[in-house]
């Protein structure tokens, strides 16, 4: 699960998605059992699938997000992964998010103690909800890098290495980074992302 061997994103369009889930035809992320449709729809495809995935959840043409939706489609969502029986090994990305949906998202986020990498308009990836300061800095780090061992990561972050180590397997049990499979490495989800745009 490297550039070299990438891992293949599937991108959820969560406008065209509500369209299809809900029968509506407005681009409005609202309401509680919409939210319910819509995580269940993510949920399905990503069983489907059967392995592990990059789940872009993307918000660019979603025009209103409440925040009773955004807890069923977002939260409870990334909830459903990052337990330890989860059903699927998921990660979860961001995309198309405005100023609107950042505070919304964050909110249902820092209720629920998770955390979201996400590509802010203007601003770039970034992680939303709750982590600490100290997690931030190694998350960071590593998406500067791309793909790092701990050792360079505790480098580029001026962190102690066995605390840095400790906070990557910390960001990968969270679903804020992978792990590259039997390998000590590590990889950013932005850099996957950045991999697929630039083909």
């Amino acid at each position: 699960m490297s550039p070299d061997r990438p891992l293949i994103p599937i991108r959820f369009d969560m406008s065209a998605m509500v369209r299809r889930q809900v029968a509506s035809l407005y681009s409005h992320l609202v309401t509680r059992p919409t939210g319910r449709a819509l995580r269940l729809g993510i949920q399905s495809q990503i069983g489907e699938l059967g392995s592990v995935c990059l789940s872009i959840l993307d918000f660019e043409q979603v025009v209103v997000l409440d925040y009773s939706c955004a807890d069923e489609a977002v939260a409870k969502l990334i909830q459903h992964y990052v337990g330890p029986e989860r059903s699927a090994e998921a990660y979860f990305v961001a995309q198309g998010v405005d100023e609107h949906h950042r505070e919304t998202i964050e909110a249902v986020l820092f209720r629920h103690g998770l955390a979201l990498v996400a590509d802010v308009h203007g601003q770039g990836f970034t992680v939303l909800g709750e982590l600490g300061e100290d997690r931030r800095m190694a998350w960071h780090a590593l998406h500067e890098l791309g793909e790092a061992e701990p050792a360079q990561v505790a480098r580029a972050a001026d962190l102690k290495f066995d605390w840095c180590a400790s906070a990557l397997e910390d960001l990968a049990a969270r679903r804020l980074v992978a792990r590259v499979p039997g390998s000590p490495r590590y990889l950013a989800l932005s850099a996957l992302v950045r991999f697929h745009t630039d083909r």
